[in-house]
């Protein structure tokens, strides 16, 4: 929509959008557990809306507790609604006190609605020809809208007018109470006409007018629908009357009294320190309770001749510890430059070393090449113990000049990440603002944005210097902030030391050698999706009858659900049929138009994402990939990648294993893959005691014909290839706290059958059930769960009122330790072998990390012995109660290695 309105005055649904932040955004809490996340969504919509209208007018409407007349006149109205969350209850006192401290007049009046208050303001605003912007995100307030009354939904930044209403219902303004009446509404308990949607509403309405004129001529309508119009006719005006809003409620207030006043700011910063809203806070211009907003610009410097440079090496090099970042030419690691340095060694002391700042009227600057032989002998000692924020990047972009640099001894990004990787992102402005109340400069501030985004050796040094300087103090200062907090955990700091900071020089290792792959087959292939797509087009429009966008998920709808008939599995939120993918994958078993869209789909996504994007991600001077891997992004210490995301290439299709086939080894060498098998299952053997499990690893059992065998009876020998996927899809589904509903629809068969297998399965390996049920106390208890090697993950819904929420978390805290210790064990396999291959085997390196495999290129003489001794290396990288398995394979590619 891009309808827009003056708005002198603005009416604010609080209630609408309170219970909305509540339930869509994340769930906040302060240092002592009070939630903040519904108050935070309300007040950062109306602060959002102020800044867009700057009105003079505005007005914030809540609903009062108790009852109200349509109680009286309907006593089921909103009957089903469970009660108001203990979460949400507590934030209602707390927001309403933020709202008059920000000036904005609030209204709340017993015996009605928010939306009456709204429609009665509206409406006298309206008679007095004031354009009037309701802020709602409820559609009965598209019966409001007229000449001078706009809707808008700020979550959304939709805009609606009467065109707009037109468009998204089908029918004018004046028509939606009828169109309500019809639908009837289950949120409120409305019943309407029985098996009448909006298209059959609109069609009855343009037909007949109104809703008085459709039941005057009930009788003339046929079928099922016709009878339930006629069952509905006696309860129709009342529901019409339950919908309509009220546009004449007495209220103490004028329009006149609805001025908007300054804010309060010492009421509102006693508030926001109180619920540690710390960027609010910092806009105040007030300390937010932490060392960096105390001096939000520390003394930083540029370093621009030679007596500068000589001052700073010597107390880099008395310092026991120093922060380190670098600016450079382009984020890609493989192509990027220096531009220049930043250090700090005391918090709210930093310089800036520009060295290749090349803008018209730059001043001189050191050469880049005398700088850089100054700094070596110091990035590469490794008794230098440097500080930074995601050091890998910087390790890469120094390796590009010839410099190794040594001495990594901390990176801010980690310790955060290791301490709670579920509380926020863990970048460096993210985490300034979150536990420093310090709002940093941003790259846009001084580089520009989109289009019209310079680069940094473009950017004039009077802008450039207090930016990067910053980066290095703010890194110094979260250390100072992060440090004591992991020095008082054993396990964690363990974890930090051993496994985290060893591997950045890893994974930076893995980056820059890249893997070869073959962009001509990748074309190649590229052309074939292309014609098989354009084949299943044609298909799919001959079962169709005709054309359509097999992208359009509206159109979509239409076909499958109103032309060809097909059932309804699922409804959207708004009450469409869903074409989502596991819709379709349900649908066709039985039909073959969902069938085909599901292969376009596939082969469209393998297109977009690999055949035709691979090849232009191959680097013109080394001609292989250069992924980029990321420690601190999955919530359970698994590594991600991206640019290529080399995580998520298909295996089970033909299509996703010709991609792998493009993954190849130079002549005179082999791809060499070494696979952990079932580590999750053997981690939830170690972690459970279960005997069964323990036994099983313990002897080498196929594990999956051993749990058909123990759940549906016989010999291990005996167990069909039926019963052995049955097992296997209970075996990975309880650890991924699979319901009997989701099992049942996994293996085809009935939600009681499904329910049998469990309870089976859980009285074959009772220490399985004893240790999910232990596990869920523990992580209600503590509030997270660990991993093994000390790995935690914070679980805050895990006592939420929120039943959703809730079973979400407890899903996680079974799943997490499993996961998490995988990630653990094969990060500790990576610097293992790393560390033997650079030390001792010259004739392989690592290429590829991906899930719980590794991947060599390898000299092809030394391929078997190399396969050998790295299956031996992972498999003994940890002790568990039950064998660690790796399993290795090589060939020409990536695929054949497997």
């Amino acid at each position: 929509m891009t309808e827009k309105t003056a708005a002198p005055l603005i009416l604010v649904d609080g209630s609408s959008y309170l219970y909305r932040a509540f339930h869509a955004l994340p769930s906040l809490t302060t240092s002592d557990g009070r939630p903040t996340g519904a108050v935070r969504g309300v007040i950062a919509m109306l602060k959002k809306i102020q800044s867009d209208y700057q009105p003079s007018q505005m007005v914030v409407i809540f609903d009062a507790k108790g009852k109200t007349f349509r109680d009286d006149m309907f006593p089921e109205y909103k009957s089903q609604r469970p009660p108001m969350p203990d979460d949400l209850r507590a934030q209602i006192e707390p927001l309403y006190a933020l709202v008059e401290a920000l000036g904005l007049p609030m209204i709340i009046e017993p015996g009605v609605e928010a939306d009456d208050v709204i429609g009665t303001l509206a409406d006298q605003a309206s008679k007095q020809g004031i354009d009037v912007l309701v802020s709602t995100g409820d559609k009965d307030m598209a019966q409001l809208v007229n000449e001078h009354v706009t809707l808008i939904n700020t979550m959304t930044n939709v805009v609606m007018g009467v065109e707009g209403v037109i468009e998204k219902f089908g029918v004018p303004p004046e028509r939606i109470v009828d169109y309500l009446a019809l639908i009837g509404d289950k949120v409120d308990n409305v019943p309407g006409v029985d098996k009448v949607g909006p298209k059959t509403a609109v069609k009855w309405l343009t037909l007949y007018g109104d809703l008085e004129g459709i039941m005057a001529n009930a009788d003339k309508i046929k079928g099922k629908v016709g009878e339930n119009l006629r069952a509905a006719l006696a309860f129709l005006p009342l529901g019409q009357a339950l919908v309509t809003i009220k546009r004449d409620v007495p209220l103490k207030v004028t329009l006149e009294d609805l001025q908007v006043d300054s804010p309060d700011t010492e009421k509102l910063a006693v508030m926001y320190q109180d619920l540690e809203f710390k960027r609010w806070l910092s806009e105040l211009g007030v300390d937010a309770g932490s060392e960096a907003s105390e001096s939000p610009q520390g003394d930083y410097e540029a370093i621009l001749d030679e007596a500068q440079l000589s001052h700073w090496l010597k107390k880099l090099e008395q310092a026991e510890l120093f922060a380190l970042d670098t600016e450079t030419t382009s984020l890609n690691y493989m192509d990027a430059e220096v531009v220049g340095f930043s250090f700090a060694v005391d918090a709210g002391t930093a310089a800036y070393l520009p060295v290749a700042h090349r803008y018209l009227g730059a001043p001189e600057q050191l050469d880049r090449g005398e700088v850089l032989q100054r700094l070596k002998p110091l990035l590469e000692n490794p008794d230098k113990i440097k500080l930074g924020h995601n050091l890998k990047y910087d390790q890469n972009i120094l390796a590009n000049h010839g410099i190794d640099l040594q001495g990594i001894g901390h990176d801010s990004m980690l310790q955060s990440y290791v301490l709670d990787s579920t509380a926020s992102r863990h970048d460096l402005d993210t985490l300034c603002a979150k536990h420093l109340g310090h709002t940093n400069i941003h790259f846009e501030d001084v580089a520009g944005k989109g289009k019209k985004q310079i680069t940094f050796d473009q950017v004039a040094l009077d802008r450039a210097v207090p930016y990067a300087a910053e980066d290095a103090d703010m890194t110094l200062r979260l250390h100072q902030h992060f440090w004591p907090q992991l020095d008082a955990l054993p396990k964690q700091k363990k974890l930090y030391e051993e496994i985290e900071i060893p591997l950045i020089r890893v994974l930076s290792r893995i980056e820059r050698t890249g893997v070869q792959v073959d962009a001509g087959a990748l074309s190649q292939q590229s052309l074939e999706l292309a014609e098989r797509m354009a084949e299943i087009e044609q298909e799919v429009f001959e079962i169709a009858g005709h054309e359509f966008n097999l992208a359009s998920p509206k159109q979509l709808q239409v076909i499958l659900f109103e032309e060809q008939g097909l059932p309804v599995v699922r409804k959207t939120p708004k009450g469409q049929p869903s074409t989502a993918e596991d819709v379709l994958q349900e649908l066709a078993g039985q039909y073959a138009l969902p069938q085909l869209i599901l292969e376009h789909r596939s082969m469209s996504k393998l297109k977009s994402t690999y055949t035709d994007k691979l090849p232009q991600q191959v680097n013109q001077r080394t001609g292989r990939v250069h992924t980029s891997y990321h420690q601190a992004v999955a919530s359970t210490g698994r590594l991600s990648s991206s640019d290529p995301n080399l995580q998520n290439i298909p295996v089970r299709r033909p299509e996703g294993r010709r991609i792998r086939q493009a993954f190849t080894a130079p002549e005179g060498k082999k791809i060499l893959a070494v696979d952990y098998s079932q580590i999750e299952l053997r981690i939830m053997a170690h972690l459970s005691g279960d005997e069964g499990l323990l036994a099983a690893f313990a002897q080498g059992k196929d594990i999956h014909r051993a749990t058909a065998a123990e759940v549906f009876g016989g010999t291990v020998e005996s167990v069909s290839q039926e019963d052995r996927r049955a097992a296997k899809a209970i075996n990975f589904g309880l650890i991924y706290g699979m319901s009997a509903f989701g099992l049942a629809k996994q293996l085809g068969v009935g939600r009681n059958e499904a329910q049998a297998y469990v309870d089976l399965y859980f009285s074959r390996y009772p220490g399985v059930k004893a240790y999910m049920e232990s596990t869920r106390e523990l992580a209600r208890e503590q509030g997270y769960v660990e991993t093994v090697f000390g790995r935690r993950l914070y679980l805050p819904e895990i006592r939420s009122r929120n039943t959703q929420r809730r079973n979400y978390a407890e899903r996680t805290a079974i799943n997490a330790p499993m996961q998490g210790t995988a990630a653990d064990i094969i990060k500790m396999a990576m610097i293992d072998v790393d560390h033997w291959l650079e030390t001792e085997q010259p004739a392989a390196r690592l290429v590829m990390q991906v899930h719980d495999e590794l991947v060599l290129e390898v000299d092809t003489d030394w391929v078997d012995d190399i396969a050998r001794q790295v299956a031996h290396k992972m498999s003994s990288v940890a002790e568990l109660d039950v064998p660690l398995l790796a399993e290795a394979g090589s060939g020409d590619n990536w695929d054949e290695a497997h």
